[in-house]
Protein backbone atom coordinates (compact mmCIF):
# COMPACT_ATOMS: atom_id res chain seq x y z
CA UNK A 1 0.00 0.00 0.00
CA UNK A 2 1.35 3.37 -0.96
CA UNK A 3 0.96 6.51 1.15
CA UNK A 4 -0.06 9.99 0.08
CA UNK A 5 3.31 11.17 -1.07
CA UNK A 6 4.24 7.99 -2.94
CA UNK A 7 6.79 6.64 -0.47
CA UNK A 8 6.36 3.43 1.39
CA UNK A 9 6.09 3.73 5.18
CA UNK A 10 5.71 7.50 5.47
CA UNK A 11 2.54 7.30 7.59
CA UNK A 12 4.27 6.64 10.91
CA UNK A 13 6.78 8.56 12.95
CA UNK A 14 6.96 12.11 14.15
CA UNK A 15 5.05 14.74 12.30
CA UNK A 16 5.77 18.38 11.92
CA UNK A 17 4.92 20.36 15.09
CA UNK A 18 4.17 17.15 16.95
CA UNK A 19 6.36 17.90 19.97
CA UNK A 20 9.06 19.98 21.48
CA UNK A 21 9.12 23.59 22.50
CA UNK A 22 6.94 25.95 20.55
CA UNK A 23 7.64 29.66 20.35
CA UNK A 24 5.41 31.64 22.72
CA UNK A 25 4.29 28.59 24.70
CA UNK A 26 4.31 28.44 28.49
CA UNK A 27 3.99 30.92 31.30
CA UNK A 28 5.06 34.46 30.72
CA UNK A 29 7.84 35.73 33.04
CA UNK A 30 6.79 37.94 35.96
CA UNK A 31 7.62 41.60 35.78
CA UNK A 32 10.63 42.48 37.91
CA UNK A 33 9.66 44.90 40.69
CA UNK A 34 11.71 48.03 40.95
CA UNK A 35 13.57 48.23 44.26
CA UNK A 36 12.83 51.29 46.34
CA UNK A 37 15.33 52.49 48.91
CA UNK A 38 13.67 53.44 52.18
CA UNK A 39 15.54 55.70 54.58
CA UNK A 40 15.51 54.07 58.00
CA UNK A 41 17.07 56.76 60.18
CA UNK A 42 14.88 57.37 63.21
CA UNK A 43 12.25 54.97 61.90
CA UNK A 44 11.57 51.63 63.49
CA UNK A 45 10.00 48.68 61.73
CA UNK A 46 6.58 49.16 63.33
CA UNK A 47 6.44 52.75 62.07
CA UNK A 48 7.52 51.53 58.62
CA UNK A 49 4.72 48.95 58.53
CA UNK A 50 2.19 51.57 59.66
CA UNK A 51 3.32 53.92 56.90
CA UNK A 52 3.03 51.13 54.32
CA UNK A 53 -0.46 50.27 55.56
CA UNK A 54 -1.55 53.92 55.37
CA UNK A 55 -0.08 54.33 51.87
CA UNK A 56 2.57 56.89 52.81
CA UNK A 57 5.41 54.63 51.65
CA UNK A 58 5.58 52.20 48.75
CA UNK A 59 7.59 49.12 49.68
CA UNK A 60 8.26 45.91 47.82
CA UNK A 61 6.77 42.67 49.19
CA UNK A 62 10.23 41.51 50.24
CA UNK A 63 10.76 44.71 52.25
CA UNK A 64 7.41 44.25 53.98
CA UNK A 65 8.19 40.63 54.86
CA UNK A 66 11.59 41.65 56.23
CA UNK A 67 9.98 44.39 58.34
CA UNK A 68 7.42 41.92 59.74
CA UNK A 69 10.22 39.54 60.67
CA UNK A 70 12.27 42.32 62.31
CA UNK A 71 9.42 43.93 64.26
CA UNK A 72 9.03 40.75 66.34
CA UNK A 73 12.42 41.42 67.93
CA UNK A 74 11.92 45.12 68.63
CA UNK A 75 8.28 45.19 69.82
CA UNK A 76 6.95 42.37 71.98
CA UNK A 77 3.33 41.39 72.07
CA UNK A 78 1.56 41.43 75.41
CA UNK A 79 1.49 37.64 75.52
CA UNK A 80 5.24 37.48 74.90
CA UNK A 81 6.01 39.93 77.72
CA UNK A 82 3.88 37.96 80.14
CA UNK A 83 0.56 39.10 81.57
CA UNK A 84 1.38 37.73 85.00
CA UNK A 85 4.66 39.62 85.22
CA UNK A 86 2.91 42.80 84.09
CA UNK A 87 0.18 42.34 86.70
CA UNK A 88 2.77 41.63 89.42
CA UNK A 89 4.75 44.76 88.54
CA UNK A 90 1.56 46.86 88.66
CA UNK A 91 0.68 45.40 92.07
CA UNK A 92 4.15 46.15 93.44
CA UNK A 93 3.95 49.71 92.16
CA UNK A 94 0.52 50.17 93.76
CA UNK A 95 1.81 48.74 97.05
CA UNK A 96 4.47 51.42 97.38
CA UNK A 97 2.11 54.40 97.22
CA UNK A 98 0.32 56.33 99.95
CA UNK A 99 -1.74 53.35 101.06
CA UNK A 100 0.95 50.72 100.69
CA UNK A 101 2.44 48.63 103.47
CA UNK A 102 4.40 50.59 106.03
CA UNK A 103 7.18 49.44 108.23
CA UNK A 104 5.89 48.77 111.73
CA UNK A 105 7.85 50.46 114.54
Amino acid sequence: MESKNGKKGSWGGARKNAGGARPGAGRKPKAVAETVVIESEGCDMLKLLQDVALGRIEASPIQVRAAIAAVQYTHTKRADGGKKEEKQAAAEKAGTGKFGLRAVK
